[in-house]
């Protein structure tokens, strides 16, 4: 597997870049996971959307899913230049029905519900899916393939059930739009120091943290997380790759 950083600035894109989004490819299977404001844009530096395979989405936040509607427009437009036909499926949760029923459009994009009562097979890939603790409902997600792992928390303040969820992950893609000493439970976020804790306790090999603040050192989000976890520790940043 191979994960690609699209955006990944929490509430809103930095200039010239994005927010949440991040491409994970599999041999030829390429699935976006959320697809926030400037998605649409930097993706283009990596791949056509319309030759995006699938789309999963953590919730419904501007943050994250700004430019679903832009992926519509753009392969209902390249359909009418190229012939291509295909549907392309976005995955997320239902239980805000105004939200998911947009999903769907014409026949260019078609929502699928997921739940975290059972697996989910997305192509080659086996998605697991964790409530996590937002203001609106979200889900964290653990994708597997070939004894090889990638979690990512989307966003949730901290909770020990996050690390369990994480066991063992290759990398752990993990929110940490608060530094240490803030309390960002009541917006439903997490500090480095808490993104540590749970990389830590979860033995991930490699601790990728995202969801950035736009105000102080970022430098600092690796540092504090890193008193906590003493693996491998990187900040995001538009184009960073990983290759499992």
């Amino acid at each position: 597997m191979k994960i690609t950083v699209i955006g990944c600035w929490g509430g809103y894109p930095a200039k010239n870049e994005a927010s949440s989004g991040y491409l994970l490819e599999y041999d030829d299977y390429r699935v976006l996971l959320d697809c926030g404001s400037g998605v649409l844009s930097q993706l283009q530096n990596h791949m056509k959307p319309d030759d995006l395979d699938a789309v999963v989405l953590t919730h419904y936040h501007a943050d994250h899913i700004a430019d679903i509607g832009v992926l519509q427009h753009a392969v209902l437009i390249q359909r009418y230049l190229n012939g291509n036909q295909k549907t392309i499926p976005i995955y997320a949760h239902a239980l805000d029905e105004a939200e998911f029923d947009k999903l769907t459009y014409k026949d260019i994009t078609k929502g699928i519900a997921y739940s975290d009562s059972q697996p989910l097979q997305i192509g080659p890939l086996t998605f697991t899916f964790m409530k996590t603790k937002h203001p609106v409902p979200c889900f964290a997600m653990r994708i597997e393939a070939e004894g090889q792992a990638i979690v990512y928390t989307g966003d949730s303040a901290y909770m020990e059930e996050m690390s369990e969820f994480a066991k063992d992950a290759n990398v752990l893609l993990c929110e940490s739009n608060f530094y240490g000493d803030m309390d960002g439970s009541g917006a439903g976020h997490m500090t480095a120091r808490e993104a540590g804790r749970v990389a830590e306790k979860a033995n991930v090999q490699l601790l990728l943290l995202t969801h950035l603040p736009h105000y102080g050192d970022l430098s600092q989000l690796k540092q504090e997380a890193g008193e906590v976890y003493k693996r491998e520790i990187a900040i995001a940043r538009k184009d960073m790759e990983f290759q499992l």
